[in-house]
């Protein structure tokens, strides 16, 4: 059973063995037990106070001490790049991940489906899939891209960090930051879902404006684990992510051993159950803003890097109201994901474990038997039950990789194929 520790981006001081943190200062002279001292930093050093994050760890080994890395040939669907031909404004959907024949553990099950900018800029998003049913034993993978959002759709994940375990179910989220090694596991044997790799700045809970104080995902919510280490003196491959390209080293140990921390960088789990969600006791219905989960704002107020929306069951009441979302074209481009139900605007083609892609000013909405039940419905107050779905916006378009343009629905467009012209006097 792991620990957590609760808060968002709180100031935690954790420690696996009594004595291994130091008192009043972050390097001594001598770390006891002779531990290594070690800072990592997730913003700059002279980031604004309220906005700097980073931790100190005292682990068995420096990270300093590993051979030259070299070109990774495995996850041969992780961080392909994305095409260079002209983006198509095509609206994309995709079926889930199909069963697997051969033993694949997470890391090569990774593949990536979106991406936008590049990861030098330290800004955009990536989004990928997984379907793996195999532990990653021998090794670890640490992303020195992006920091990383695990989403699971089917199957228990065991994530094994540096800075701790986390366990999470579908209907749960992690993060694990940039640079932080992990191993995935499988509890259940098998797993598919999603990971959202964000390259820009960290994300952060929104703003919540005139709602006040409280609503949304709120911060006591996010669970941090405490500190925890392997001390295995055998060979462990570890697989980086760095500038958009995989690369790989052998060490003699397991790098999972860092004994105690302190700061305020740290992975950490959220229940989505836990979401307060908000919206109108009236008519029409706010703007999806109001699903935010996290977001990682751009140079440009109010316009996200990437948001995580998260749409979960809820109540309807609004009257003379469309229910479900309306017909629209956004500025921000948005990458949906399906971990459970039916989604109230789509009922029909998308499965848990797909995906569906609307690029900025795509027209899209309800399909049409979405459309005609909600048009026709008697609006009574409607509870939606057993549905969960995601969204991860973001101000710059999506380019899908080849895989992903080779394996996109053929007949798409065809959900909107069928509406009837208006009737005017």
């Amino acid at each position: 059973m792991t620990d957590y520790l609760p808060g968002f981006a709180n100031h935690v001081s954790t420690e696996a063995v009594p004595g291994a943190l130091p008192i009043g200062r972050n390097s001594p002279q001598k770390p006891a037990f002779g531990l290594y001292a070690e800072q990592l930093s997730g913003t700059a050093f002279t980031a604004p106070r309220h906005e700097n994050r980073r931790s100190w760890l005292y682990r068995m080994r420096p990270t300093a001490e590993h051979p030259p890395y070299a070109r990774y040939r495995g996850a041969a669907r992780f961080a392909p790049g994305t095409s260079d031909e002209p983006l198509a404004p095509n609206r994309l959907r995709w079926d889930p991940m199909p069963d697997l024949s051969e033993p694949v553990d997470w890391l090569d099950s990774m593949t990536t489906m979106l991406a936008n900018r590049d990861p030098a800029d330290l800004e955009g998003v990536a989004v990928h899939l997984y379907s793996a049913n195999k532990d990653m034993a021998d090794r670890v993978f640490v992303d020195a891209d992006a920091e990383l959002l695990f989403v699971p759709q089917h199957g228990r994940l065991d994530i094994r960090t540096e800075l701790g375990r986390i366990d999470i179910a579908p209907g749960q989220i992690a993060l694990v930051p940039r640079g932080v090694k992990l191993r995935v596991l499988l509890p259940d044997g098998t797993a598919r879902g999603y990971c959202i790799e964000n390259h820009g700045s960290l994300f952060r809970l929104p703003d919540l404006g005139p709602i006040g104080a409280n609503g949304l995902a709120n911060p006591r919510d996010f669970e941090t684990p405490v500190a925890w280490f392997e001390d295995r003196d055998e060979p462990t491959e570890v697989v980086q992510k760095f500038m958009g390209s995989l690369w790989t080293m052998m060490l003699d140990h397991s790098p999972l051993d860092v004994v105690a921390w302190h700061g305020n960088l740290g992975p950490w789990r959220y229940d989505l159950a836990r979401f307060n969600a908000v919206g109108t006791v009236s008519f029409d219905h706010p703007d999806p803003s109001i699903f935010t989960v996290l977001t990682s704002p751009s140079d440009v107020p109010g316009r996200a890097n990437a948001d995580f929306v998260v749409f979960p069951p809820r109540w309807m009441v609004a009257e003379d109201t469309f229910r479900p979302p309306w017909f629209h074209r956004n500025v921000m481009s948005e990458a949906m994901g399906l971990i459970g139900g039916a989604y109230d605007a789509k009922a029909e083609g998308f499965a848990p474990g797909g995906l569906s892609l609307h690029n900025l000013m795509a027209g899209h909405g309800p399909d049409h038997a979405s459309w005609l039940a909600a048009s026709e419905a008697d609006l009574k107050p409607h509870k939606i039950e057993g549905a969960l779905a995601f969204m991860v916006e973001s101000c710059w378009p999506y380019r899908p990789t080849e895989h992903a343009l080779a394996t996109s629905q053929l007949d798409y467009d065809a959900v909107w194929a069928d509406f009837p012209k208006a009737r005017l006097p």
